[in-house]
């Protein structure tokens, strides 16, 4: 059974927001299949009966600029219940005879609506006084809804921020439900699919985990396949999953690029082959790939080295495998979205992550990406299915390039040396204070200039440590950690008096957006 033919769905068109994904996060949470697809794929639509709702995303593009909008307006008039959302609440308009303009006055982040209508959408949303608030963000407006529409909520500065034509299940709403900051937003998402579209519950981990295991023995068949194992969760949680699939037919590789976290190959070696019994070939490229990167400080330039890299050696070392065809990694949806825009939409590229943009565009064997339409509070949940230890299904996430995208500049032997020990002191430091697992994710980082500093009365001359701790529900956007004065000044004190070379400890208090979680 696959994932995208098979299962009951919600479907969800993007026009290239930024939260399409969080749309597809919430339906889930909610234990609902939900897929999404350019708008530009609307015409290819198939299994019309496995759809059971439709949304429409938000995006930067104008409904007026109907040369660079492609959307099948046949789906309005399949009686599938449908959800516009910001843009796809202009859009229905718009197509079924209504009028959208620019506004006079914009709306951009919280603001309060009233309802002046019913709308089994809205159940339990608004309050006693029948008000809500509500996170906007657009500069257009529907000025004149379509026939047979009806106005449910407005604002100060929008007449129809909530429509509906119940008899032909269309609803618009010109807000965004899916971020947390709309209040009840999940509740809005939850009457749609079920009280609406009435769905059944059909996502949770241990279906995931069926459904994945029977999709990667139908791609794999009697070949065999390597798998890129770091040691983290995401591949960590790949190798089990296809172990489940085609067990001795899978063999891991694991590359020590030099770049990892300090003792992090002693603790892959230790989990995979001696407790899973699973193959294992052990590479030790730390010099190869200092060279390579030895002269290169642009971050995008390093994830095309360090992801380049990483595939010329699994296809040497697959050669002495027989009959290989096939590469596991642990890509996530993140991942994906963040590199390139999934869809084929409008979203801009944030960076290459070295397992997806870095990829060289030739490459002799073919990609098995199990985990690529997951977030990673949903790999974790299938780790416990699959009987990971939670030291590994918990542990927080690390990129593949290592620590070669926590030293921004050139890359030395020195600094790696130096950033293993400082971010070693910090983690421990989380550990040993019960503070781990509040966070979501943090490491230290190595900037790329010296501060003058005093020690024993002589000056020095020495890096600046960075160190970053972030809380998030799915990696798409963050805040800091806020840590107490006292941790923070002992953390910096070891990281100082322990470390040679480090003579100043700074905290990142950057959310995301407008950070990243790493620094490149």
């Amino acid at each position: 059974m696959s994932l995208k033919d098979n299962l009951q769905k919600i479907l969800i068109i993007d026009f290239g927001s930024q939260f399409t994904q969080l749309i597809a996060r919430r339906i889930r949470e909610l234990g609902v299949y939900s897929e999404i697809i350019s708008h530009k794929h609307s015409f290819k639509i198939k299994n019309y009966e496995k759809i059971k709702g439709i949304v429409l995303s938000g995006g930067p593009l104008n409904v007026y600029e109907t040369n660079k909008v492609k959307f099948n307006n046949l789906l309005l008039k399949k009686k599938i219940p449908i959800l516009g959302i910001c843009f796809g609440h202009q859009l229905i308009s718009k197509n079924l005879g209504g009028k959208v303009k620019q506004s006079k006055q914009r709306e951009f982040g919280l603001v309060k609506i009233k309802q002046v209508g019913t709308s089994i959408l809205t159940r339990n949303f608004f309050n006693k006084k029948k008000i809500s608030n509500v996170w906007m963000s657009h500069a257009d407006e529907v000025i004149k809804i379509p026939r047979g529409f009806k106005i449910v909520a407005k604002s100060e500065n929008a007449k129809y921020c909530i429509i509906e034509d119940k008899v032909n299940n269309l609803y618009g709403i010109q807000f965004h439900p899916e971020v947390t900051h709309t209040l009840n937003g999940k509740t809005l998402i939850k009457n749609f699919i079920f009280k609406i579209c009435k769905i059944k519950r059909n996502w949770t981990s241990k279906s995931q985990k069926h459904v994945l295991i029977k999709d990667v023995k139908k791609q794999i068949g009697k070949f065999k396949i390597i798998c890129a194992l770091s040691g983290g969760v995401d591949s960590s949680v790949v190798a089990k999953l296809i172990f489940n699939a085609v067990g001795k037919n899978l063999t891991c590789i694991f590359v020590n690029t030099g770049l990892l976290r300090k003792n992090e190959e002693i603790q892959v070696k230790k989990t995979f082959k001696k407790k899973f019994k699973i193959n294992l070939i052990y590479i030790d490229a730390k010099k190869l790939f200092l060279s390579k990167l030895k002269n290169t400080a642009d971050p995008e330039k390093k994830r095309k080295i360090i992801g380049n890299l990483f595939i010329r050696l699994f296809e040497k070392y697959s050669k002495k495998i027989k009959n290989v065809k096939f590469l596991a990694q642990g890509t996530l949806y993140p991942d994906l979205i963040e590199s390139k825009s999934v869809t084929g939409s409008q979203t801009s590229k944030i960076k290459s992550h070295h397992n997806v943009g870095g990829l060289p565009k030739k490459m002799k064997l073919k990609l098995v990406e199990p985990l690529k339409y997951l977030f990673k509070d949903e790999v974790r949940k299938l780790g416990i299915e699959l009987k990971l230890p939670k030291e590994i299904i918990f542990r927080h996430p690390f990129p593949g390039p290592g620590l070669a995208i926590r030293l921004p500049g050139l890359i030395t032997e020195e600094k790696v040396r130096i950033l293993k020990e400082a971010d070693d002191i910090f983690i421990k430091n989380l550990i040993s204070h019960n503070l781990y697992h509040k966070i979501w994710q943090a490491y230290a980082a190595l900037l790329p200039v010296k501060t003058v500093g005093v020690m024993g009365d002589n000056r020095t001359y020495e890096y600046i440590c960075l160190l970053r701790a972030i809380t998030s529900e799915d990696g798409m956007t963050a805040d800091f950690f806020n840590f107490n004065k006292d941790f923070m000044q002992l953390v910096s004190n070891k990281i100082i008096n322990n470390i040679k070379g480090i003579n100043r400890v700074v905290y990142d208090v950057t959310s995301k957006p407008p950070s990243t979680i790493e620094l490149e």
